[in-house]
């Protein structure tokens, strides 16, 4: 089910950092033999010490090595010493996708000398809007410690909506890595050999009239233009994705907006609006009678589109609702869209064609309203969860002069933010402009926070010495921060925190809350036991901290152990799939097994892990799915189920749970307990479901969580979470103590009651 299935995935540092990398590198032509060639081989001339014809980021890290080499005069070495701020240090190399083929493949030679952390080759194919394919050896076959040259290899499909290769080789973690004498392959023969392919021109390429901006200028709007920019935006959605000159891809229909704005705007009432949007549907071309007309399936149906309003002739007028009822009416069946598709073998639905223009220049706010009617109405039509959110119709009156008024790039991302906070998806953030999103500054306490009892509690340091200099303390509540109640900020805050539920925006905020300036300390009221102290403590650069201090509460150490004969541990967070049955033949004499899923999976390890735990078929979560000839319909698809596996474990099994427990790792827990496990802690935060990325005008990005996931008895997750059978939370004493009182629940119910209460504290905190 999951093949980009969490916020965690889409937003990692690697993903980040080979954005970046991409960024930075210079756009090729098709080079000829010789000189890739060379440049494979690490032959051509280095400039400085990055190897010729390839980026380096950071060219201090990387260097050309006539030392050690595998063959030819030269390699490629990266080195990286303990304290580098950045995750990871590569050469990449950027190739236009203008051959043909199946299978496009990356083969070469490594090396490696004390690698704490991994090496790895990578590829990567852009479309228009950023990466349609990836696959990295970080996941299959990273390569650690100290190895002789040996051989390694990865492929890509050849996406026909991609343009552009990215690949290159990269060192995560500290040590000394080599490549050399790289091969790059389409269909097993060198690049150079493969057919050339001219990509097909759309009206995306063809129609640059607005490219330079949208000439959409405004100050102000009044309550009738507001009503008739409403309208507007409904009737642009329903046109992209219901009329067939539209759907089909002949028109440029972001451009088509600005053409019909002037005449919105400067409508002096409803009907005139009205009456200029027939023109201009007029003007798109006939919607001709469907020889194979799109029927709604109702026997499946989850979601039925919400087009009653097309029929409004009140609202509308005649002329206008009736051509979009004949458009409704004559809509084609449709295996698949110009602006959306839904992903093979799992259906969450793609934007791929939706430009993200990221060199136009705001405030424009022609593109500003784009952005408010694109995500709008991909809510409308193609998000699984539109049902949990309250009054969706009410978002457009409220955000159009918001965002159409937006006086400069921050005000704007900042109004997007709140516009997506609206939808109440963890997965639904503006990760393009976290920066922007109160509380701002570069720097922060180097303390984690973590809210216990809605109260913000220090839980541990970023940087344990910098952290002991605040004179801050592990349990120490947090009551005012800057002069300002702790209540209060987060009342404040809250509508840019875009998270499913209560629990997942504590802890969003609880993360951020301590950001500021870097030259002015953190003035601080705090409740220490029974005591209240005053503090003032510096904020410090990111680069000093460990960031992932609080992106588990897992146990720290190995992935695997066994806390005593009788109670076995399974985290997550390192685990790995090849290793499932391992794990479970050692668990295999403990009477429970404790699966810690505080964490992201690191592996998907819902069948691989779930299959042992099964003791007979198992249903545990099925899915809905959008209509690409019905769009806002939404059916019940397939039904996920465990398929009993040997070595099955056939002890207690308890799985761990709180509001760090997201996507993946929600799916993972509904499969466990379904399997037999008990889940303890407390509410996870509510966002499962492969996630769809939007691209939005200015270079901004946004996801949705893209299918619907629920119990098989159809009662849903999100926004709800997985609710555990046992609550157990954290306590204020308990983390002042440096206790992990759920891991000491979960062994308590593996033990039993009578189990002494100092033993089972020594095995949960390793004293």
């Amino acid at each position: 089910m999951y093949t980009l299935g969490s916020s965690g995935s889409y937003n990692s540092p690697m993903t980040r950092l080979l954005t970046l990398l991409a960024c930075a590198a210079f756009l090729s032509h098709a080079q000829d033999r010789p000189g890739l060639a060379d440049i494979l081989g690490f032959e051509a001339p280095a400039v400085r010490t990055c190897p010729g014809g390839w980026s380096c980021n950071p060219p201090d890290a990387v260097a050309t090595d006539n030392d050690v080499v595998h063959g030819g005069k030269w390699s490629v070495r990266i080195e990286r010493q303990a304290g580098r701020s950045e995750p990871f240090s590569g050469v990449l190399k950027t190739l236009p996708i203008d051959f043909g083929g199946k299978t496009v493949e990356l083969r070469g030679f490594i090396r490696t000398e004390s690698v704490e952390g991994f090496s790895a080759f990578w590829m990567r194919e852009d479309g228009l809007n950023g990466s349609v394919e990836f696959a990295s050896m970080q996941d299959r076959d990273p390569v650690k410690g100290t190895t002789p040259w040996t051989e390694h290899a990865i492929s890509l499909p050849v996406d026909p909506e991609a343009r552009t290769l990215f690949f290159g080789f990269l060192l995560s973690g500290t040590g000394k890595a080599w490549a050399d004498d790289l091969q790059l392959l389409v269909d097993g023969k060198p690049i150079w050999d493969a057919p050339k392919v001219d990509r097909p021109k759309t009206a995306l390429d063809t129609d640059q009239e607005f490219d330079g901006g949208s000439r959409i200028t405004l100050t102000d709007l009044s309550a009738s233009q507001v009503a008739n920019l409403v309208t507007l935006a409904k009737v642009w959605g329903f046109l992209k994705y219901h009329h067939p000159a539209i759907a089909s891809g002949t028109r440029h229909f972001d451009y088509d907006l600005f053409r019909v704005l002037p005449s919105i705007l400067a409508a002096p009432d409803r009907a005139a609006a009205n009456a200029a949007l027939v023109r201009w549907i007029d003007g798109l071309g006939e919607a001709a009678a469907c020889q194979s007309c799109a029927k709604l399936r109702e026997d499946d149906l989850h979601l039925r589109p919400d087009l009653s309003w097309i029929s409004d002739e009140r609202a509308l007028g005649a002329d206008l609702s009736r051509r979009l009822q004949k458009i409704h009416a004559n809509r084609p069946a449709a295996s698949k869209q110009f602006y959306v598709s839904l992903a093979p073998n799992v259906g969450n639905p793609s934007f791929d064609r939706e430009l993200a223009y990221p060199n136009v220049r705001l405030p424009d706010a022609g593109f500003q309203i784009l952005a408010l009617d694109r995500f709008w109405n991909i809510i409308e039509y193609w998000y699984p969860y539109r049902d949990g959110i309250a009054d969706w119709d009410a978002i457009l009156p409220e955000f159009l002069p918001r965002m159409a008024l937006a006086k400069d790039r921050n005000q704007y991302q900042l109004e997007m933010m709140a516009l997506i906070a609206k939808v109440n998806d963890t997965h639904a953030n503006l990760w393009s402009s976290l920066a922007v999103r109160p509380p701002v500054g570069a720097c922060q306490l180097p303390v984690a926070v973590r809210f216990v009892d809605d109260q913000a509690v220090v839980a541990g340091y970023s940087n344990a010495e910098l952290g002991k200099n605040t004179g801050l303390k592990p349990g120490d509540v947090i009551q005012q921060l800057d002069g300002v109640e702790v209540p209060a900020l987060v009342k404040e805050w809250t509508p840019y925190y875009a998270d499913s539920n209560q629990a997942a925006r504590l802890r969003d905020i609880g993360r951020s809350m301590t950001h500021g300036d870097c030259a002015r300390p953190a003035t601080l009221q705090i409740r220490r036991g029974s005591e209240t102290l005053n503090l003032n403590a510096a904020r410090v650069a990111a680069d000093k901290l460990n960031l992932q201090t609080a992106a588990t509460h897992d146990r720290p150490g190995d992935t695997f152990r066994l806390l005593s004969p009788e109670v076995a541990y399974l985290k997550l967070s390192s685990v790995k799939a090849a290793d499932a049955a391992s794990y479970i033949e050692s668990a295999a004499g403990a009477r429970g097994l404790i699966i810690d899923i505080r964490n992201y999976p690191s592996q998907f390890m819902v069948f691989a892990l779930g299959n042992l735990l099964a003791a007979k078929p198992t249903e545990f979560a099925r899915f809905t799915n959008g209509d690409i000839s019905n769009p806002g319909a939404f059916h019940w698809g397939v039904i996920e189920s465990l398929t009993p596996q040997t070595p099955r474990y056939a002890g207690k099994i308890v799985i761990l749970v709180d509001e760090i427990s997201v996507s993946q790792a929600e799916y993972t827990a509904m499969a466990f307990r379904a399997a037999g496990g008990v889940v303890l802690g407390s509410t996870t935060a509510g966002a499962d479901g492969n996630v769809s990325p939007i691209p939005l005008p200015g270079g901004l990005s946004t996801m949705i969580s893209g299918i619907g996931v629920f119990y098989p008895d159809k009662k849903p997750t999100q926004r709800i979470g997985i609710l555990p059978d046992q609550e157990v939370k954290p306590t204020i004493a308990g983390i002042r103590d440096g206790r992990d009182e759920v891991l000491e629940a979960a062994i308590r119910r593996i033990l039993g009651p009578d189990a002494p209460e100092a033993a089972i504290r020594k095995l949960a905190n390793g004293q």
